[in-house]
Order: C-alpha cells, then sequence, then structure tokens
C-alpha cells in the first residue's frame, strides 16, 4: 500500500519533502510493485487456507495496511523513504 500511495503525487512530494509542481514519482514501477505485492499476498493468504477465508484475511490485510499507511503520511511521512529511498526524482 505505501507503493500504490507514493504512486501519487501529493504523497511523493510529502514523502520526498518537495514542491508539489516538482513531483514526479516513477509511477509505472511503483504501481507495479504494489500489484505484485497485493497478488502475492492474496497467494500467500491462498495458500494458507481455503479460498473464502483467504480473501476475507486478504481484505483485512489490505484494509489495516492502507490505514496504517495513511496514519504515517499524516504524522511522519519521511519514514516511508525506506520503502523507496531514492533522491528526489526517483
Amino acid at each position: 500500500m505505501a507503493w500504490l500511495a507514493l504512486s501519487m503525487d501529493v504523497h511523493w512530494s510529502q514523502v520526498k519533502a518537495i514542491a508539489l509542481h516538482e513531483s514526479e514519482p516513477p509511477r509505472r514501477m511503483l504501481k507495479a510493485l504494489a500489484c505484485t505485492s497485493l497478488c502475492a499476498a492474496l497467494l500467500a493468504c491462498w495458500m494458507a487456507d481455503r479460498p473464502s477465508i483467504a480473501v476475507l484475511v486478504w481484505v483485512m490485510l489490505v484494509i489495516v495496511s492502507a490505514v496504517a499507511v495513511a496514519l504515517q503520511l499524516s504524522r511522519a511521512p519521511k519514514l516511508l523513504n525506506l520503502v523507496w529511498p531514492s533522491g528526489g526524482g526517483g
């Protein structure tokens, strides 16, 4: 969810501490990483339990991670540099 949030101009500029008009995140890479990790999480849940329970657990994990990233963006956005530590432009 952090990669998905960083693919947005507003969050990228917030985390990298740059002006919004200068914000240009590496969108394709971040969205590809987000999609891959969400699919991998679904697959891991599916392998751990029956499909009906796996989907429920996956949805709950997605919701919890989205809330955690939102809280991180509101409190200390610079810590999200850990998931994409490159400089300003990517």
